[in-house]
């Protein structure tokens, strides 16, 4: 029998979601607060979630500025969220020893968001690379066709997910407990009642559009909003858009006639 292949198990290559747990303090005692008061306030939002600690917006090379890793995995479990791995900077140097302290590898995010600017010298000095790429994808074949949606005709019962790589369109009730998780826009012509989460592999131009709107929770590109923080009443059933401003979530009620 050949080396590669086995009938009792396989490699392959492939990529697993996770959201970005991103640590802005050191302040253990901060960030127990506030995650206690989310939990309290959600006990069902984290769901056991695998998470990645990212430490990008914390300073590079300060030893002042790290917290204990043993801790804050102690922090995360506390309130149901499991954390797989590390994303740093390449100039946090610290990073690696600190992860492997607590037995967690380094991840590479696929999204920059948190990752520190560069300063005016290293974006002049990255010009003539600039040049190079931009010449290179000029070079590039027309990208393929886009993922076609994934349509949904039936309602979604509470424990159920549906993930799609390009669109997601729902014409179905989503029942508290089930999740949409899409890499494009989510359309949802019932009314929404679970999770919706766009745009998740970083995608910041992904939008939610849903004819009734009283989520569990919703997302963009990482960014999300739950029951903890209540819709306005002009949002809360309604029609409704949802795009991103930065960092910001928007919300504006659909003009239909």
């Amino acid at each position: 029998m050949s080396l590669n292949k086995t009938p009792f198990f396989e490699l392959r290559s492939g990529s697993v979601d996770t959201l970005l747990f991103v640590v802005k303090t050191t302040d253990l005692d901060a960030l127990r607060t506030e995650l206690t008061r989310r939990f309290e306030a959600t006990p069902e939002f984290f769901a056991n979630d695998v998470v990645a600690i990212d430490v990008r917006r914390l300073a590079e090379t300060s030893a002042t500025d790290r917290v204990s890793l043993d801790e804050l995995a102690q922090l995360l479990a506390s309130v149901r969220m499991r954390p797989i791995g590390v994303v740093a900077s390449p100039a946090q140097t610290w990073a690696t020893q600190w992860a492997s302290s607590g037995g967690l590898p380094l991840l590479e995010a696929r999204d920059r968001r948190g990752a520190p600017k560069p300063s005016e010298g290293a974006a002049s000095a990255n010009t003539e690379a600039a040049a190079v790429i931009e010449a290179a994808v000029a070079k590039t074949p027309p990208p393929a066709l886009p993922m076609p949606a994934t349509i949904i005709d039936r309602p979604l019962r509470s424990g159920q997910q549906v993930y799609a790589k390009g669109d997601l369109i729902v014409l179905g009730l989503v029942s508290y407990g089930a999740e949409l998780i899409a890499e494009g826009n989510i359309h949802i012509y019932a009314p929404l009642r679970g999770r919706a989460l766009a745009g998740v592999h970083g995608n910041h131009d992904a939008r939610i559009f849903c004819t009734c709107l009283e989520p569990e929770l919703i997302s963009i590109a990482g960014i999300y909003r739950t029951t903890e923080n209540p819709l306005p009443a002009d949002i809360l059933g309604k029609s409704v858009q949802i795009w991103l401003d930065e960092e910001k979530l928007m919300l504006e009620p659909l003009r239909l006639t």
